[in-house]
């Protein structure tokens, strides 16, 4: 049998909505009052109350969205940036409502039954927590049924005038009753009792659970106890995190790189010092600066191993002469975009706060199979960067693209390639070139020619055809060599909707008698060496 609805506490349930939306806000990647959406995996997932006057809705595809809204902005879902601000708005509201339970970043909960007695009563404990909410500037809604689920759906229909919704006690079935089926947020479950004539919850509620638990099984056995009022979903309050992070402010404003760095080297230390009393290595680290103008610079350092005070002071350091550039690695001649948010600082700075976004266990990330890389090596190499910049050392790493420039990418040392880029060198990449890969790729492309046996530019028409390469010349000012093997063309149609970025190649292998073997790239009767096989 069920659990009963006396034996399940009174759940207070504080809903933010849209808070992906709210979390981009929070992080400066959004303006307010602007119609947006967040996009995952090609559909929206969340869209604001202006993309949704505009037509848009949740599943939409981007193309069609942006047809309804032209003046939509698409932001990428990231759960880290979700959670991240979630935790930040928690810490504040627990000042004045501890004991939260975090469902997920965007909806906590707390156990009413104890806030009410310390407040005087639900209605009071609730408004307690909308009062910590709007210190923040920020929007919520507030639901107490009997029971997690019941209390998220009370919140979900309380409104931006009456935004405290209260289920009394033991109505929470009638209340869940009229609810559509969908929302029990379990699409295949709602579907098919839809087709088999079950719209509400209500309706499902009243058919009996020894029924649902041999047709539908777990899964429909909790459904069928949310539907009823009766989610046997436990409050757990959190223990509040041990605060990682560090932060200081400067009173005046100071605008001298040196003078910045000298103040902070305590403020480092202390940083890492309090990740080691946790047992814990800083191996992605978040910088957020600001001036007295109100502009933040923010953006997310790597390290291949962890972190230590100068190696904070250094990336403080780089992103203050950085200034508003935003690139991180170098591809096919042009920048790859990295990790970073906020405005150019042009102010004296106020502010600077260190934030861990990634941490592992003291010891844990030892050597690779083979060894890594010769600490000495290392040393000299962040040396050299301390000295000369951020992006004075680089090192590659292997990035998606149909062009050999464009499947390595120059970051600077000690740092990952950006999560795309990881993503994209997964990717089949069709019209590739196949193993074996030339062992020198050019920088850049070298001019050659490339003659049929009338000493004319090879060229290759729109079906692909083309006369046999007879002559080939690696360079202005080389002599002509007669071509011994050759294989192509390969034609290489790329983006052919985008106009910038759009690109119509012809691939050729050929062996000189020189028994120099050569990857050309040509458009037009001009063309290029992309490569050579050594």
């Amino acid at each position: 049998m069920p659990v009963g609805a006396s034996a399940l506490p009174r759940a207070l349930v504080v809903w933010f909505p849209d808070w992906p939306l709210v979390a981009a806000q929070l992080a400066g990647e959004l303006g307010e009052r602007v119609p947006a959406a967040v996009i995952d995996k090609g559909l929206v997932s969340v869209c604001s109350a202006e993309a949704r006057a505009a037509g848009v809705v949740r599943g939409l595809r981007v193309r069609e969205a942006q047809s309804r809204c032209p003046d939509l902005t698409a932001i990428r879902a990231d759960p880290a940036r979700d959670a991240r601000e979630f935790d930040e708005v928690l810490a504040a509201v627990e000042r004045d409502l501890p004991g939260v339970h975090v469902l997920r970043p965007g909806l906590c909960a707390w156990r009413a039954r104890g806030a009410a007695r310390f407040f005087g009563s639900e209605q009071e404990a609730g408004g307690t927590a909308l009062e910590a909410v709007a210190k923040l500037g920020l929007e919520a809604r507030v639901g107490v049924a009997d029971s997690v689920f019941a209390a998220e759906q009370a919140a979900r229909r309380a409104s931006e005038l009456a935004a405290l919704f209260v289920v009394p006690a033991g109505g929470s079935r009638d209340f869940l009753a009229p609810l559509p089926i969908a929302t029990l947020d379990d699409p295949r479950l709602a579907s098919l009792l839809v087709r088999l004539g079950i719209r509400t919850l209500g309706a499902f509620a009243a058919l009996p659970e020894a029924e649902i638990r041999s047709r539908f099984g777990p899964d429909g056995t909790l459904a069928h106890a949310r539907a009823s009022g009766l989610d046997p979903q436990a409050i757990v309050p959190r223990v509040p995190p041990t605060p990682l992070e560090r932060a200081t402010d400067f009173e005046p404003g100071l605008d001298r790189i040196d003078q910045i760095a000298f103040a902070l080297r305590p403020l480092a230390e202390d940083f890492v010092e309090g990740l080691r009393r946790a047992g814990l290595a800083c191996t992605e680290l978040r910088v957020q600066i600001m001036d007295d103008a109100g502009r933040r610079s923010e953006r997310c350092w790597g390290h291949p191993r962890q972190f230590g005070a100068s190696d904070v002071l250094d990336r403080v350091r780089w992103q203050l002469q950085s200034g508003d550039e935003t690139s991180g690695g170098r591809r096919g001649g042009r920048p790859a975009t990295w990790r970073s948010t906020g405005d150019s600082l042009t102010a004296p700075v106020v502010q600077v706060r260190l934030l861990p976004e990634r941490t592992d266990q003291i010891g844990l990330r030892g050597q690779a199979l083979f060894g890594g890389v010769d600490e000495r090596l290392d040393h000299g190499l962040r040396r050299l960067q301390s000295m000369l910049g951020h992006g004075s050392v680089l090192h590659p790493v292997s990035a998606g693209g149909r062009l050999l420039a464009e499947r390595c990418l120059m970051v600077p040392w000690g740092e990952d390639a950006p999560p795309e880029t990881s993503a994209l060198a997964q990717r089949p990449w069709p019209g590739s070139l196949p193993a074996p890969l030339p062992t020198t790729v050019f920088a850049e492309p070298i001019p050659v020619e490339l003659l049929d046996a009338e000493a004319r530019p090879l060229r290759v028409d729109e079906r692909g055809a083309a006369a046999s390469p007879a002559w080939f010349r690696p360079g202005s000012g080389q002599d002509r060599r007669p071509v011994l093997g050759w294989a192509g063309p390969w034609p290489l149609r790329q983006r052919w909707w985008d106009p910038d970025d759009r690109r119509s190649v012809e691939r050729y292998q050929v062996i000189d008698d020189h028994g120099e073997a050569w990857l050309l790239i040509g458009a037009e009767g001009q063309w290029w060496a992309e490569a050579r096989y050594d």
